[in-house]
């Protein structure tokens, strides 16, 4: 018995695998260079949330034509998937579709049967999306950060699908001894007279298709850690981590809180020293500058983001002409952390200052300050990510750590800690208007 082809198999099965594996270990890595948030607060919402929004594309359908569609393709593939288990069992060991001497025939033949309907919808859902991108041209597809790479992996990814989906239907249609079972090949009959009936021709274009199938799925699987399309996978996490609080409510700086409640103190001593053990610790930064300041959840929305732009779309700064675009925020974030992990990759596990940082160098003040804090990217988003809280905290920085605010906020907290009141007023004078 000839086991090279099995071999051979087994290698580019684990060395798919393995690569995989590699690039999942960096990705958390550089999520974990984020700062440590606690969430592990009301689990069976998050569980509830996951279920509803990963699983159940709750929020894709707000836009139904997409979303549809969306749920079509993403549920097609990840059930047509599990042909793959065949397909390896198959590889590994010689055999040749071990389903039908698992399963009975009837049952293999509607799971087969089922796959094949999903893989031509699956093909229509994508055509669709082709058509929106590249012919309609729908206007989230075509802003300015969506030029180069961002565009051209968006296509890369549908051509992947179309050929998937093509060569699991070739590989049926030429398969003589699934074709002669008449179970189960409701779409490949129809394709299976397009390459004759020559015994020899069939079995190496089934041949050939079964390798490009499982290859392409591997190479697939390892393209999606530098792709948009990572959220298949942390869609689920990211759901689950996600803001379960009022979307209105922002979270209170813990070292500002402990001065307010210094101050509100009548028995505190403003002069005292402070405690021993924090006489040398290096005082934490306000704000974020670069990925390092802002939260692992921050860094894991970043890699998750799908570039769809809905957040974009329904920013309200975007929509009148403004700088701001959430989804390059998210963007922005995800290139810098990939050029930090990179930095560490190259010095031993150690990252040297290399000069940059995401504020200024990937994200101007300008887009910060353009955000009117509404939440409508928050609201939009199909995958629970936060764009709001990473401006919040880069806005954070400007303001505690730069003194960068625009004038006309720095005057209100002038005017604030001078008058007590956002207005230029003397405290005695801030009822006056009580007597206009």
């Amino acid at each position: 018995m000839n086991y090279i082809p099995n071999i051979l198999f087994a290698i580019i099965l684990i060395a798919g695998i393995g690569y995989f594996a590699r690039n999942v270990k960096i990705l958390f890595r550089n999520i974990k260079l984020g700062k440590d948030k606690d969430i592990s607060d009301n689990k069976p919402q998050r569980w509830k949330n996951m279920a509803m929004i990963a699983l159940g594309q709750s929020k894709m359908v707000k836009r139904p034509v997409s979303g549809f569609f969306h749920i079509v393709v993403y549920g097609g593939f990840v059930i047509i998937n599990i042909e793959v288990l065949e397909i390896i069992i198959d590889g590994l060991f010689g055999t040749h579709r071990i389903g039908l001497i698992i399963l009975p025939q009837s049952i293999y033949g509607f799971l087969i049967g089922t796959f094949e309907i999903l893989a031509a919808l699956v093909f229509v859902a994508v055509v669709v999306f082709w058509i929106r991108r590249n012919v309609i041209k729908l206007k989230r597809f075509m802003s300015s950060e969506m030029t180069g790479w961002p565009k051209n992996d968006g296509n890369i990814i549908l051509y992947f699908e179309m050929v998937l989906m093509t060569l699991f239907l070739v590989m049926n249609a030429t398969d003589t001894s699934f074709q002669a079972l008449d179970s189960g090949n409701i779409i490949s009959q129809y394709i299976s007279p397009l390459f004759g009936d020559n015994p020899d021709t069939l079995h190496l274009i089934e041949r050939s298709a079964w390798w490009l199938h499982i290859v392409g799925i591997l190479i697939f699987l390892n393209y999606l850690y530098y792709s948009k399309h990572l959220h298949i996978l942390l869609a689920f996490p990211n759901t689950y981590y996600g803001k379960l609080t009022p979307k209105g409510q922002f979270s209170n700086n813990e070292a500002v809180t402990k001065e307010v409640k210094l101050m509100m103190d009548p028995d505190a001593d403003p002069y005292a020293p402070p405690p021993e053990e924090d006489a040398d610790a290096v005082p934490a930064k306000f704000g974020a500058s670069d990925v390092q300041d802002l939260s692992w959840v921050n860094l894991l929305n970043a890699y998750t983001c799908t570039e769809c732009g809905r957040c974009t779309s329904e920013c309200p700064a975007n929509l009148t002409g403004k700088k701001l675009s959430p989804r390059k925020i998210m963007m922005d974030t995800r290139d810098r952390l990939e050029e930090v992990g990179k930095n560490i990759d190259a010095n031993n596990g150690v990252f040297l200052d290399d000069g940059k940082q995401l504020l200024n160098d990937y994200i101007t003040p300008e887009e910060l300050w353009a955000c009117t804090s509404c939440n409508a990217c928050v609201e939009a988003c199909p995958v629970s990510i936060d764009p709001l809280n990473i401006i919040m905290e880069m806005r954070s920085y400007l303001v505690m750590e730069e003194s960068a605010a625009p004038m006309e906020l720095n005057n209100m907290m002038t005017n604030i800690e001078n008058n007590g009141a956002p207005w230029p007023y003397n405290q005695m004078d801030r009822l006056n208007w009580k007597d206009e």
